[in-house]
């Protein structure tokens, strides 16, 4: 790191604001919406630890991100904002990814797997306009809580993002009104006035 090159620095210290490439836009939707017109297929199954199993066609992917996207834009989300993702591996991850590509939103991973700290240290860095998180995941055959965790890695922050909720496990979760929105509550009104 002598001579300052960024390749030899470390990532989490150069840029903070990290985005997946940026193909969403320009490939993935366009691909999306094709296959939406054509005969229903399921474009995502996922399964979960508990045995429940939900199936997305392409029309329903395309019609959740496009939910999803203005429900962004209502909560100030612009292009080139930075909307950080907290999520376990649940259908909820893939269309916000698909939502942030629609408005050119850059999209910041935070993985389940980070401590309170660390998540502070990291949405300190990327000044996202919206945090997405679930309420919890199914690990191991056992529910765990997320939620907390977040609350812990904004507690004291001078910069305080909406924190958008998804709802997947049916236990009381801690709650901050005027930051914390139910997910499913945000897309149902954006239902009228997608993108």
């Amino acid at each position: 790191m002598a001579d300052g090159r960024l390749c030899d620095m470390p990532f989490a210290r150069v840029r903070r604001k990290t985005n997946v490439p940026s193909t969403s836009r320009t490939e993935e939707l366009p691909t999306l919406a094709a296959a939406a017109r054509q005969i229903p297929r399921v474009a995502l199954r996922w399964i979960s630890e508990p045995d429940c199993e939900e199936e997305l066609t392409h029309a329903e992917l395309l019609d959740q991100a496009g939910r999803a996207a203005a429900a962004l834009t209502r909560l100030g989300v612009r292009a080139g904002d930075r909307v950080a993702v907290h999520l376990p591996l649940i259908p909820e991850s893939v269309i916000a990814t698909l939502a942030c590509g629609r408005l050119d939103a850059v999209r910041s991973t935070l993985p389940v797997g980070l401590r309170a700290h660390e998540l502070r240290d990291r949405l300190a860095g990327m000044d996202a306009k919206v945090l997405i998180t679930a309420d919890g995941e199914w690990r191991c055959g056992e529910p765990q809580s997320l939620k907390p965790l977040i609350d812990r890695a904004l507690a004291g922050s001078t910069r305080i993002p909406k924190v958008l909720v998804v709802h997947r496990l049916a236990r009381p979760v801690s709650w901050t009104p005027g930051r914390d929105l139910w997910w499913h509550e945000q897309l149902a009104a954006a239902l009228a006035d997608a993108p």
